[in-house]
């Protein structure tokens, strides 16, 4: 039986792996309007995967320079069938980079739903599907992430979740693919957006509000096998 094949007979198994629990939680929901075509078997918070998988979808929120290392423990994984970045992120240095390391997929976040659920399929069915870079930051309907309720974009987010971790202005830059200016730029719109005059003010902001990574799984989302 081929992997197209086994596709129409079956949904497609899919872990989610990512640092932060909120990110997570609202891919899978997106993903569940689906469940005739993808499951969602696990959902991981920084902890090794443990189900064999179609896909793992890795969303690198926070987190794009580390993307080698971790891609790399996810293509050694036996238990991941193939390997999905799921990313708002399209540097032309990380997708050559998570080329050069195998990876099945590299897809954006600006995919509406439907057409996210098809470059899975076709994942599966063995090719290789690099998204069209997005014409501009943002997320497919339904996502979530920290802060986003208190009106932070994805990108004021990352760069949050990146101080709340320590760094400083020039390795937010270098994390980000972004120049230093405009790391500042974020930096004062976010602070305004959450009511913060300091740095510290605004880490502890983050610590409180769900910017500190997750170290949790959640398995068998929903009565997923």
């Amino acid at each position: 039986m081929t992997a197209e094949t086994a596709t129409r007979t079956r949904p497609i198994t899919v872990a989610l792996v990512d640092d932060y629990d909120v990110v997570l939680i609202g891919v899978a929901n997106i993903l569940d309007r689906y469940r005739d075509r993808v499951v969602v078997a696990e959902i991981d918070s920084n902890e090794p995967l443990q189900d064999a998988v179609d896909i793992v979808l890795y969303d690198c929120f926070a987190q794009p320079e580390s993307d080698h290392e971790n891609i790399a423990v996810l293509m050694d994984n036996p238990r991941a069938r193939r390997v999905v970045v799921y990313t708002w992120n399209f540097h032309p240095e990380l997708i050559d980079s998570a080329r050069r390391q195998g990876v099945h997929g590299y897809l954006s976040k600006a995919l509406p739903a439907r057409e996210l659920i098809n470059a899975l399929e076709a994942v599966h069915a063995g090719d290789v599907v690099i998204s069209d870079a997005p014409g501009r930051a943002g997320g497919v309907n339904g996502l979530d992430w920290p802060g986003r309720s208190e009106g932070l974009s994805e990108r004021e987010s990352e760069i949050l979740a990146l101080i709340t971790q320590g760094l400083n202005n020039a390795e937010v830059a270098a994390q980000t693919y972004l120049t230093p200016n405009t790391v500042k730029s974020y930096i004062r719109t976010l602070y305004r957006k959450i009511e913060v005059a300091s740095r510290t003010q605004a880490v502890l902001w983050g610590i409180s509000h769900g910017f500190a990574p997750d170290h949790h799984r959640i398995d068998h989302w929903r009565g997923g096998p």
